[in-house]
């Protein structure tokens, strides 16, 4: 059976191009489905990494791992800003990051022990890697981001869908997930002498992480069936 839609231009004040309108509301129905599924997969992988070590090593160098799907209106915001068509197809050509997984380690050694296990996988390709706990933001803030593309399978066949991934400890996390609400809050620019304390701030935490996993080998020391 087939549906039609009539629309007099009394219903439609606003001349919507109806057709076109419903087209691209299923077309974003269609993404948020096919970068959902790519979230389940990377947060399977990393599952199956954090539950082998627990079975080897009888630890687990995963804290959390949490996910977020980008708004349509965050979506809208960005293509208008980047000038480009707001289709669903300019979404899947050019943003990369609509897909976010944050994953919380324990050590920062752990950090770069889930990127390269990560980059072992065959379905999995690294698009772009920044270190941001080697090279700070000037903010102070650290973490190790990547951008890698993972295959979902639909009916219609395989499709390559790019996830973005934020790796840090729960220090990191700590300070900027509370970084992130002092900006939010402040409707201006927040004072140099408060930045630069926030970045002491960042510089101390990263100490005490260092310290941490220093005090993890020596307790490993002690242990040996650590």
């Amino acid at each position: 059976m087939e549906f039609s839609i009539s629309v007099s231009n009394n219903q439609n004040p606003f001349n919507i191009d109806v057709e076109k309108f419903i087209e691209q509301f299923y077309g974003f129905i269609q993404i948020n489905h096919l970068y959902d599924s790519a979230i389940h997969q990377v947060e399977t992988k990393l599952e199956i990494i954090d539950s082998e070590f627990q079975s080897r090593f009888s630890r687990n160098p995963i804290h959390s791992i949490s996910s977020r799907l980008k708004s349509p209106q965050s979506i809208t915001q960005k293509l208008i800003k980047k000038n480009i068509p707001i289709t669903a197809e300019s979404i899947i050509s050019n943003l990369h990051d609509i897909a976010g997984v944050r994953v919380i380690c324990h050590y920062i050694e752990d950090i770069y022990l889930i990127a390269d296990f990560l980059s072992m996988h065959d379905d999995i390709k690294i698009l772009n890697r920044k270190d941001y706990i080697k090279n700070p933001k000037p903010s102070g803030y650290r973490s190790l981001h990547l951008i890698i593309t993972v295959p979902v399978y639909l009916s219609t066949g395989k499709k390559i869908v790019p996830v973005e991934i934020q790796i840090r400890t729960i220090a990191m996390d700590f300070w900027a997930s509370l970084e992130h609400q002092l900006h939010y809050k402040t409707k201006s620019k927040v004072p140099d002498e408060l930045s630069n304390e926030l970045k002491v701030l960042a510089e101390t935490i990263n100490d005490t992480d260092l310290r941490m996993q220093n005090i993890y080998h020596r307790i490993s020391e002690i242990d040996p069936e650590q």
